[in-house]
């Protein structure tokens, strides 16, 4: 006999926040301790491709992440799980996992509640784990990468527009705004800000690159590393005549 919790909570610190897609009871801010949201995941279906991979949230380890809980409606918990399921899992470099998860007050003065939430945590075992790439790099990734939901530039523009709406700062986050132009792109734009993002995108992945970018290559990290560094050796002046 399996037993069903009492109650089902999802925590969402990217895309989920915004769209989460599934119906849900209520919607609370919430913190999760021990893992942080970082641009970790190759994203080869969702914001890119195989042949230009962007770059999606994951949660990694250590620090702290702010964002929603979702309760979910009793009559919607199976049909919720396996909807989830298809959304997160679809190539394995999510792991599914309960974590404690601290919700926010109702109202000053009111006690702290914790509660055990289903999360997706990037495994880092897996070939699409990107790892900790430096801002320029993640920039760079995002700013030309497309996939089946959309430009990469608007999963980073709404993500941020979210955190903003629940008063949650991610420095990071703003200084890889500022770094992909993407801010500058829609102001400039003619015809509505998804015009300007695809357009965007299109303009930066027609930009040659120094190094290829495929998600083959980072084979637990190690494989980018050596193109990386191949790529730097060729590219170093040498006093040969």
């Amino acid at each position: 006999m399996t037993l069903r919790p009492a109650e089902t909570w999802v925590f969402g610190y990217g895309s989920l926040m915004w769209n989460p897609g599934f119906a849900y009871a209520e919607a609370r801010p919430a913190t999760l301790r021990g893992f942080h949201r970082a641009f970790c995941i190759y994203s080869v279906h969702y914001r890119g491709t195989a042949r230009q991979p962007g770059l999606v949230l994951g949660l990694d380890r250590g620090g702290v992440c702010h964002g929603l809980a979702f309760r979910l409606a009793p009559e919607m918990h199976a049909e919720t799980l396996a909807y989830l399921r298809r959304r997160e899992l679809i190539y394995g470099v999510y792991r599914e996992a309960f974590v404690p998860v601290e919700l926010a007050r109702d109202h000053p003065g009111a006690p702290l509640r914790s509660v055990f939430a289903l999360a997706y945590i990037a495994e880092r075992a897996h070939p699409a784990y990107a790892g900790a790439l430096a801002l320029a790099r993640e920039a760079t990734l995002i700013r030309r990468s497309a996939g089946r939901s959309g430009t990469n530039l608007d999963y980073l523009l709404s993500t941020r527009r979210h955190l903003q709406s629940l008063g949650i700062q991610d420095a990071r986050m703003d200084r890889l705004v500022a770094l992909t132009g993407a801010l500058a792109g829609r102001a400039a734009a003619q015809g509505g800000a998804a015009r300007s993002t695809v357009g965007q995108t299109r303009a930066w992945a027609a930009r040659p690159t120094r190094v290829p970018l495929t998600v083959q290559d980072n084979r637990f990290g190690y494989r980018a590393k050596c193109v990386h560094a191949q790529a730097r050796a060729r590219q170093r002046p040498t006093n040969e005549e």
